[in-house]
């Protein structure tokens, strides 16, 4: 007997910072069938939402024992109001309203809260402090770049509708399409971005300070004595600088290949820091390529409550904030945190190995959808809904934008929301 299908329109992917928010998404009998104008991550996102999912929360401890969702969060609370010092730490794949509950809990706790961009855009964002940047709406970019840089990142496999959706090839108001526009590639490797690019520079790995500020000095007129740098021809910066300061509108994206090489806040300084020398003779745009679909919504809604971005600490009764010193990895290694509640991020496979080795000494909570290698070594387990697809919420773009995310699927039967377990647990500290 056939059965009806239902069609969602304008549906968000959440699955990366692009948030592509126009997809067309078909359910049938609970599951979903067909998907149009999603790239291969967004369907992987809405089609395996069941697999290695988690049914039942799960209390360790002399074996393994399923139990209700009330003595889960009982025990887990239990666990963090021990600890003389919990880490909060994750929460790049939940809603920013879920994120608000855990920094509150934090804040309750006397614990620290750090989020996954301590250990990818971290340094951006400490460069933005210190220098500040000119941006700009994927939007304006569309409409108006006509040359687009992508520096240490290779948007073809992380991002795959970036280029298509937001720089190079669509049509925008101002843009006719791909051959209106110049693609540059800063990457050591020959990645598959680069073989489509207009220009392809290739330095040395860890040379990106030196090439950045080989550029300002070009763009500024003067001249260089040496040759190469970095193990970039002056001749080809020269080609590099030209096209840049003969834009109409330029737009640069940066990555891990930035941010995480030698020089990291630095070498995003000396970024920001060329693009506002650029705004002396065309008009330059710089953003960074966020990974996580909602790691910069971490970032909006931890500066909103505490004013800080991200690694802020509890501990003395107010917020505390120095990467470095209060960051997930510092912590850990220095063994200054006793517990750790992750939400929706899997440290365990990501980490650094010393760090993963000290946090399993310690008692950890997990909240997460799906099976990984952190909800395996948790003493408490707590199964939620998949965000943006079985529930909705708030979620901020890589370039800043709020956007709200639509559910096309039903959680399973009792599943709770990362919002509500997180709420269960601040309704028991208050108490």
């Amino acid at each position: 007997m056939a059965t009806d299908k239902h069609t969602y329109t304008s549906v968000v992917c959440p699955f990366c910072g692009c948030l592509c928010y126009d997809l067309r998404v078909s359910v049938r009998d609970g599951r979903v069938v067909e998907i149009l104008n999603g790239c291969a991550l967004a369907n992987s996102r809405f089609r395996q939402v069941s697999r290695r999912r988690l049914t039942r929360p799960l209390i360790r401890g002399g074996g393994e024992k399923e139990v209700s969702y009330d003595e889960a969060v009982d025990e887990a609370v239990r666990i963090l109001t021990a600890s003389d010092h919990p880490l909060l730490y994750g929460w790049a794949n939940t809603t920013c309203e879920a994120q608000r509950l855990g920094i509150r809990i934090a804040e309750i706790l006397g614990g620290a809260i750090d989020d996954t961009s301590s250990v990818c855009h971290g340094p951006t964002t400490i460069a933005v402090q210190g220098v500040g940047y000119v941006s700009a709406t994927l939007g304006e970019v569309k409409n108006r770049a006509d040359v687009v840089v992508y520096w240490g990142c290779n948007p073809f496999h992380a991002h795959p509708r970036h280029m298509s959706r937001y720089s190079v090839f669509p049509r925008g108001f101002f843009r006719s399409g791909r051959g209106d526009r110049k693609l540059v590639v800063v990457d050591p490797r020959r990645t598959h971005t680069a073989r489509i690019a207009d220009l392809h520079i290739q330095p040395k790995v860890g040379c990106d300070l030196e090439i950045l500020n080989a550029l300002r000095v070009l763009i500024r007129g003067e001249k260089l004595r040496e040759k190469s740098v970095g193990g970039v021809a002056v001749e080809e910066l020269h080609r590099l600088a030209d096209l840049m300061t003969g834009a109409e509108f330029g737009a640069v994206f940066f990555g891990l290949g930035l941010t995480m090489s030698s020089g990291k806040h630095r070498n995003v300084e000396e970024l920001l820091q060329l693009v506002r020398d650029l705004n002396s003779k065309a008009k330059w745009v710089v953003g960074a390529m966020r990974g996580h679909y909602n790691v910069a919504g971490f970032n909006e809604v931890c500066a909103w409550e505490t004013g800080y971005p991200f690694s802020v600490d509890f501990s003395r009764g107010y917020p505390r904030y120095n990467p470095g010193e209060t960051s997930a990895v510092d912590l850990i290694m220095n063994e200054e945190v006793d517990s750790i509640l992750v939400v929706s991020s899997d440290p365990i496979s990501h980490l650094p190995s010393e760090a993963v080795s000290k946090a399993l000494k310690m008692p950890i909570v997990a909240i997460d959808p799906f099976s990984t290698p952190t909800t395996d070594a948790a003493k408490v387990v707590i199964p939620t809904s998949v965000a943006g697809v079985e529930v909705g919420g708030t979620a901020y773009r890589m370039d800043g934008v709020p956007v709200q995310l639509r559910p096309v699927l039903s959680p399973p039967p009792g599943m709770l929301s990362d919002e509500q377990v997180l709420d269960m647990m601040l309704e028991r500290l208050v108490q």
